[in-house]
């Protein structure tokens, strides 16, 4: 099997247990006695693993290959699944949640490295659609298998035992991910910065302002834009905009269909006319979709503004990290691979913080405030993305 197909393997099967976790702690937290909001301690434990497994990864792809940390990466998910299941209390259940981090982490991030050298606009974004396919998957699998009498215990350990074939498949195809490195770099580089040329010394002092941009920035803001609208867009188009509970419900379905499509469609647009612009136009269309959520239209513009968000957030993060290389400079291999890993571990952040403040502000004001809060976010998101693009143009020069 190709690293291409194996890649969209794991995506789909990885994103399994996370998009199915509401579901799942619903009953849990009746079976160990906890509260609802408990939910949110086990997902800080979950978010600061998964962020400092991302960023260590960078540094771990200089020793291991690929290859092998997919397997360590797919069995840490396995087993923490396997641990939840079997857990007593809300701690034990805590540390299968780092073991999960952990696992997640280092996959997601190598997976983006790899994806980053290797795939073009098409495959990464097919890719990344693989992670919103097993994204829908997941809650329909727990509804069926607990509406058929299987306690939350055994519904995560099926979860487990879908994860653990992964991890050997992995363990056989690791030398598959062996690829050899572009030679872009000198096999034997000087320690003379003089004798590597100016070229290739300009290279390795990229602005860590550009790193940064691309990941506390570009990054977590899309992802924050991303999670604060499916999570937040319920409320806001029942309490705020009046919906019944079944089109608001229609509604956010079709807001993470469109996710899929976008990914699916757009990469190989972006293969026709480039990455840059494809980039470019989705990056308008965020704030776009919140002008017309914060609109004073009918409830049909709203749902629009939502869906159009999903569509134009899609392939964000995907031709970002397709695109690290030509921001780093095509030549600096070290410098790409752990800014990607640096974007994946930011991604994480502001998928959890971002849609966290959304709703302390939802919380102080009311369900019309997520419109307002995904239309400032979206004009940051412009704003980091012409920084970076001013970047790329003058290291380019």
């Amino acid at each position: 099997m190709s690293p291409f197909r194996l890649a969209c393997l794991a995506y789909l099967t990885v994103a399994l247990p996370g998009s199915a976790l509401g579901l799942i702690w619903a009953v849990m937290r009746l079976s160990l006695h906890e509260p609802l909001g408990a939910l949110g301690i086990l997902l800080a434990f979950g978010v600061a693993a998964s962020v400092v497994s991302s960023a260590a990864t960078g540094q771990l792809l200089s020793h291991l290959s690929v290859g092998m940390v997919l397997v360590f990466g797919t069995m840490f998910s396995a087993l923490a699944l396997a641990v939840e299941a079997v857990a007593p209390s809300l701690w034990v259940v805590a540390c299968g949640f780092v073991l999960g981090g952990v696992g997640f982490g280092a996959t997601d991030s190598a997976l983006n490295v790899h994806a980053a050298r290797y795939f073009g606009a098409r495959q990464i974004n097919w890719m990344h659609a693989s992670y919103g396919l097993g994204a829908t998957i997941g809650p329909l699998l727990v509804t069926v298998l607990l509406n058929n009498g299987m306690g939350w215990r055994w519904t995560i350990g099926a979860m487990a035992l879908i994860l653990a074939p992964l991890a050997w498949v992995f363990t056989l195809t690791r030398r598959s991910w062996a690829l050899p490195v572009p030679a872009l770099e000198p096999a034997t580089p000087s320690t003379d910065e003089g004798a590597r040329g100016p070229s290739m010394a300009a290279e390795h002092r990229k602005p860590l302002f550009g790193v940064v941009l691309s990941g506390l920035t570009f990054a977590a803001l899309e992802t924050g834009i991303e999670s604060g609208a499916g999570i937040w867009g319920y409320v806001f188009l029942t309490s705020g905009r009046g919906l019944s509970h079944v089109a608001a419900g229609v509604a956010v379905s079709a807001y993470w269909a469109m996710m899929f499509v976008g990914r699916a469609v757009l990469g190989p647009v972006a293969e026709h006319v480039g990455a840059a612009r494809v980039l470019a136009s989705a990056v308008v269309g965020v704030p776009l979709g919140a002008a017309l959520m914060l609109a004073p239209f009918s409830s049909f513009v709203a749902v629009l503004g939502l869906m159009t968000i999903g569509l134009a957030a899609a392939p964000l993060f995907p031709l970002l990290t397709l695109t690290t290389g030509n921001r780093m400079g095509v030549g600096n291999i070290t410098g790409t691979t752990r800014t990607v890993s640096f974007q994946v571990a930011s991604s994480a952040i502001g998928a959890a913080a971002l849609p966290a403040g959304i709703g302390i502000v939802i919380g102080a004001l009311n369900a019309k405030a997520l419109a307002p809060s995904l239309l400032v976010l979206g004009l940051v998101l412009c704003a980091a993305y012409g920084l970076l693009s001013r970047l790329a143009r003058r290291s380019a020069i």
